[in-house]
């Protein structure tokens, strides 16, 4: 209990110290332009403390989440900021309340619209997501998650359908989640929720799924702050045609290096590269479809339904090689599950939930 008391102390300090360093990139801003080097140098003593704040903290889910929040997506949008690019730039300034939840949480502002990179006059534009999906498509998500959460308590024999189990538990927790967080963001600051996953299992490419289907608010962020700058860089030397190549694979190898530093916060567990190496293969796969793609320019099309079936298996059958060892070595799903019932158990003390089994599908 008392380990629980020092961990939500430590939360509450870690956040008021993000919030009153927001405030301050908020007033640099304000004062000083990006034209010059004082705006970036000035930014740079917050970037480097949001890398180290989470390692205050030891549990997954304000652990990991505060290190995703803020080391990851609020340090990305602080360097466009920097450069006076990216959400938290507008003119005229944004509100102080505003700029705090733009920079900390993957909303847009009911006043703002942001486009993570610039687009020619001949390139199409694509109708934005929304967030929004059928009450039939939430529903069936809510009967296959508690399919799930029952079939996995007959499941421990075969570790490799336990990890199956767990991807299909990931992505599905994670969408209902992020939906109700939604309907609060609307409700209580006229804000949308950007989406996070667009049915990734309907991906018809590793293209598909990396950059248009899964965790969007990772590659939304990535790409003006790694993609479009290496793009940029390479162009002049690869020309426009083989550019994006290099840029892949710097935007999956920095993907990897996050990865790799939010595991580490939350099991403390030596990096031993194996989730960069995850994120380097898919790059490299993605970057051989690029290069595929444009040799071929459209001369054959494989079908529809074996597409989404090899990407599926290419991705899955990765992940069970590289991507999940370190987070069960770590024993993430122990912890997740250890987490889960002692909350459910204060749900309990507190008359909130009924009395009832609570036993860890995971343990």
């Amino acid at each position: 209990m008392d380990g629980d008391q020092n961990e939500m102390v430590n939360f509450i300090m870690v956040w008021v110290v993000v919030l009153a360093s927001l405030c301050y990139c908020h007033m640099i801003g304000s004062h000083f332009s990006s034209a010059t080097i004082i705006r970036p140098l000035a930014l740079l003593p917050v970037i480097c403390l949001f890398v180290v704040l989470p390692m205050n903290l030891t549990t997954i889910s304000l652990g990991g989440t505060t290190a995703f929040f803020v080391a990851w997506l609020a340090n990305f949008k602080l360097l466009l900021f920097a450069f006076d690019q990216g959400p938290l730039s507008s003119n005229p300034p944004t509100p102080l309340p505003y700029f705090i939840a733009l920079a900390c949480l993957p909303i847009k502002a009911a006043h703002q619209q942001y486009q993570s990179h610039p687009k020619s006059t001949n390139e199409k534009i694509q109708k934005p997501l929304n967030g929004h999906k059928s009450t039939i498509n939430y529903a069936s998500k809510i009967t296959i998650l508690a399919i799930v959460m029952l079939t996995v308590k007959h499941a421990h024999s075969n570790p490799w359908f336990m990890l199956l189990i767990y991807c299909a538990f990931l992505y599905l927790a994670l969408e209902l989640i992020l939906a109700m967080t939604a309907g609060l963001a609307r409700g209580l600051m006229r804000a949308e929720l950007e989406p996070q996953f667009d049915e990734p299992y309907l991906a018809t490419s590793l293209q598909d799924f990396w950059g248009k289907r899964w965790n969007l608010m990772a590659s939304k962020i990535l790409r003006p702050t790694v993609y479009d700058p290496v793009r940029s860089f390479c162009e002049p030397m690869a020309g426009r045609k083989w550019s994006p190549i290099p840029a892949v694979m710097a935007t999956f190898l920095v993907s990897g290096l996050m990865h790799e530093w939010i595991l580490y916060n939350i099991g403390r567990v030596k990096p031993t590269g194996e989730l960069t190496c995850f994120f380097l293969l898919q790059g490299a796969s993605v970057a051989a479809e690029i290069g595929i793609k444009r040799i071929l320019s459209g001369r054959f099309q494989v079908p529809v339904a074996l597409s989404r079936l090899l990407q599926i298996a290419f991705v899955l059958s990765s992940s069970f090689w590289l991507f999940f060892p370190p987070f069960r070595r770590g024993k993430a799903d122990t912890k997740t599950c250890t987490e889960i019932l002692a909350f459910i158990e204060f749900l309990k003390t507190s008359s909130l939930v009924s009395p009832s089994s609570t036993s860890c599908p995971f343990l």
